[in-house]
């Protein structure tokens, strides 16, 4: 019988008294994938920070070739070959990529650095990860899949016995996913552990060996990954059968809420073109870097355009700053929630209130009122925290998201856009935002939602847009929106001028 590289006794973590995991055990195997499953608030992502180092559990130990090992420190993990790749990146905008990999662990010739090698190092690196990203990009230039193999390389540069990922592919292409998987069976075969955690059940059912599922807090099971389907794994994460994910869609008003027109950036976009209708949700598609985001962000003053009009509810309107886009009632959660939307020292109620903070101004702050208000929004989007005071880097991935909701709600929007609202969210966190998308629409409130899960934007969207290479491509609606037809526009196969 192969004998377990990592034995965990009886992991208990509490914070602030208020108990996160309970009594988890659980042997983890040489060379193998093990994948860990969990809704959001289930504990998947504090047991492997205790692991990593990031956290210390309360009571319990762990073990490492069958020798107690103390982890209390990212220090103490990495000297014992445990290195974490996070779900939100961990990198230094301000420094280029090699930079960025090497952080802690530079090379030196006599005092200096070697950045020479570093340099060479870090490009036979990034070629193995069959990427072209070059050493010496800014990270702050880098798109968010790129910016997840840097976090890639970053993990491997130690050679790292243990290697946990947590949801490392969420932000990829088709084409790095694959990359990817071929990535993890090169580590396999040289032994490397590794443990990984993704919301997304067929990559866990293809990549996987055993699959361990969290469930407030407990381990509720073990399973051998050829012994388990994807709706088994859906129902032991919940606890209970999961009915129908997607809800039913309301028709739209014919009324329109805004156009887009001409909108043009040198070198990004070219003359985009569309309208939203009140109550409807208008699905963005297209791979990678086809530029849905950055016509959002233009949309929204976050960027400068060169051409274009914008109309709201038949009104020309400039919007020029992110001020200009809320004073006209426009909203935006982008795909990088802690980079651009949260701030992770702050509590509950002072993230809910980043761009609404002037309603509770009478001369000072009302305090009373803001934890009131942000109280509703926990009972509304059923936020789970320790309390209103917890930090929001205590706070799950579908927590932080749900706060993320809640702060743009809390400016009362009558046009919402999702940038991929629902990455690295579990499959009942999922639901419950699909759901509340379904009851905004059902209040007149109109969505443009990107999102590069293609289910997702089938089974939410009244019509899809598919953008490549900053153009869009093709609009499709009713029975048009399917897998097929949006990766034949996605791919640049068709295009709405080849059908004119």
């Amino acid at each position: 019988m192969t004998q377990p590289i990592m034995q965990i006794y009886d992991i208990v973590k509490e914070f602030a008294g208020v108990r996160v995991l309970h009594n988890v055990s659980l042997d983890i195997l040489p060379g193998e994938v093990l994948g860990v499953l969990g809704e959001n608030g289930a504990g998947k992502s504090t047991l492997l920070k205790i692991i990593s180092g990031i956290y210390t559990q309360t009571s319990g130990h762990i073990t490492l070739d069958g020798n107690q090992v103390s982890i209390r420190s990212t220090s103490d993990a990495k000297r014992l070959g445990i290195a974490m790749i996070p779900q939100e990146f961990n990198l230094i905008s301000s420094l280029n990529v090699f930079e960025n990999i090497f952080l802690g662990n530079e090379i030196k010739k006599g005092i200096l650095l070697n950045k020479p090698m570093m340099r060479h190092k870090a490009h036979t690196l990034l070629t193995e990860l069959a990427t072209d990203l070059s050493p010496d990009a800014l990270v702050e230039t880098l798109s968010v899949a790129e910016k997840q193999m840097v976090e890639i390389a970053k993990a491997l540069v130690n050679d790292s016995r243990i290697l946990i990922m947590d949801e490392p592919t969420t932000v990829l292409t088709d084409h790095e996913v694959e990359i990817f998987f071929t990535l993890v069976d090169t580590l396999k075969q040289r032994g490397v552990t590794i443990i990984f955690i993704s919301h997304k059940l067929k990559e866990v059912k293809l990549l996987c060996d055993r699959l361990a599922i969290l469930r407030d807090g407990h381990l509720v099971s073990l399973d051998d990954v050829s012994q388990i389907n994807e709706k088994d794994m859906a129902r032991k994460m919940v606890g209970r059968e999961l009915n129908q994910i997607y809800p039913h869609r309301n028709e739209p008003s014919d009324e329109t809420v805004l156009k887009v027109r001409h909108l043009s950036i040198k070198g990004v976009l070219k003359d985009i073109n569309f309208a939203l209708k009140k109550g409807e949700v208008l699905g963005f598609a297209g791979l990678i870097g086809a530029g849905r985001t950055e016509t959002a962000e233009a949309v929204m003053g976050l960027r400068k355009k060169d051409t274009g009009d914008i109309e709201i509810n038949g009104q020309a309107v400039t919007i020029h700053t992110i001020a200009d886009a809320v004073s006209h009632h426009l909203a935006y959660l982008s795909e990088d929630r802690q980079g651009k939307g949260l701030i992770m020292n702050f509590d509950i109620p002072k993230n809910i209130t980043l761009i609404s903070l002037a309603a509770y101004v009478r001369g000072l702050i009302q305090h009373k009122k803001e934890r009131a208000v942000a109280q509703e929004y926990v009972k509304r989007f059923d936020i789970k925290a320790a309390s209103l005071n917890s930090n929001l880097i205590n706070l799950s991935g579908g927590n932080q998201q749900k706060v993320y909701l809640s702060k743009w709600m809390d400016t009362h929007p009558n046009i919402l856009i999702l940038d991929e609202p629902t990455r690295g969210i579990d499959v009942n966190t999922k639901k419950e935002i699909y759901h509340f998308i379904r009851s905004l629409t059902e209040q007149g409130v109109s969505i443009i939602m990107i999102s590069s899960e293609l289910e997702e934007v089938i089974g939410l969207s009244h019509r899809v847009i598919v953008m490549r290479s900053g153009e869009i491509m093709g609009e499709l609606s009713g029975d048009a929106i399917n897998e097929k037809e949006i990766m034949y526009y996605a791919a640049g196969l068709k295009t709405m001028k080849q059908e004119a």
